[in-house]
């Protein structure tokens, strides 16, 4: 299966999707409102386009996905080409759009699933909750909801940050997070691309969600380097949005998108990942 995949914000996931794309076939098309990321996604196997500023075509479209991030007004997609896409739903095979497990807000390390009620408490998640009814709502689209954890890959998270220095490991007793690797929410998307089922919405994120200061202490052990100093969540000094992300904690399954999908993550769980990202630094 190939077909024509408008992208947009084609940014650190979609690229790694359209690197895989690609060499199938696929013809992609990838926006971004910084015309310095330009090379980066012709690098990726996309034809860049600077949005906003050139004008998206939807002729020949078959697949949309849609990784821009919503503000207090929602969809900057809908808000600016809402009309034309509601008019040619019926020419889509597949629409995806890339949310966020912030729409479930806080519950206090429990479990939840894509059936759990949605009450975001931090304004992100509020206005993903309100980005994905938008889309939800125009009527004949193939819409995928895809509802993803902290994203970590090359060039992004722990290692990333011990490079730079300065980081430490914020103690919050009880306090979980979910993640998932770049490379197994390409493979995500691409399996629903093969499988579509509209309406259908899906948690992306690995087996294991762990305590933050555990992940980073497997980093700096892997690379080497002194355990990074602990340093109580109530005394850190921390950004508004970095503590907003301790205000919830939850656990979130992702069976549907082994069940449905019939996904088998690469990284199952950070250690995999980590070791797997330290394997390629040493190659």
């Amino acid at each position: 299966m190939t077909g024509t995949l408008l992208s947009f914000g084609h940014g650190y996931t979609a690229r790694v999707l359209s690197r895989a794309l690609a060499p199938q076939g696929w013809r992609i098309i990838g926006t971004s409102r910084n015309p310095d990321q330009m090379e980066a996604i012709r690098a990726s196997g996309a034809e860049p386009l600077l949005w906003p500023g050139e004008e998206p075509s939807l002729d020949g479209v078959t697949h949309l996905l849609i990784s821009t991030a919503p503000d207090s007004g929602g969809d900057p997609v809908l808000a600016a080409l809402g009309d034309q896409i509601a008019a040619r739903a019926a020419q889509f095979r597949w629409v995806g759009y890339l949310s966020t497990t912030a729409v479930y807000g806080d519950h206090d390390g429990a479990w939840v699933d894509e059936t759990t009620p949605l009450t975001p408490t931090a304004a992100r998640g509020r206005w993903r909750v309100m980005a994905e009814q938008q889309w939800q709502a125009v009527p004949n689209l193939p819409l995928h909801v895809f509802r993803l954890a902290g994203i970590y890959g090359p060039g992004r998270g722990p290692f990333s940050k011990l490079g730079k220095g300065g980081i430490r490991r914020i103690i919050k007793p009880g306090q979980v997070f979910s993640r998932i690797h770049v490379e197994d929410i390409a493979q995500v998307l691409a399996a629903s691309m093969a499988r579509p089922d509209p309406g259908a919405v899906y948690n992306v994120c690995d087996d294991e969600p762990v305590p933050p200061q555990d992940v980073i202490a497997y980093a700096a052990e892997l690379q080497g380097l002194p355990l990074p100093p602990a340093v109580d969540f109530d005394k850190a000094d921390l950004t508004p949005m970095a503590r907003s992300f301790y205000s919830e904690n939850k656990r979130v399954r992702n069976d549907r998108i082994k069940e449905e999908l019939g996904v088998r993550l690469k990284y199952p769980n950070y250690r995999v990942g980590l070791e797997a990202l330290q394997a390629d630094a040493e190659t």
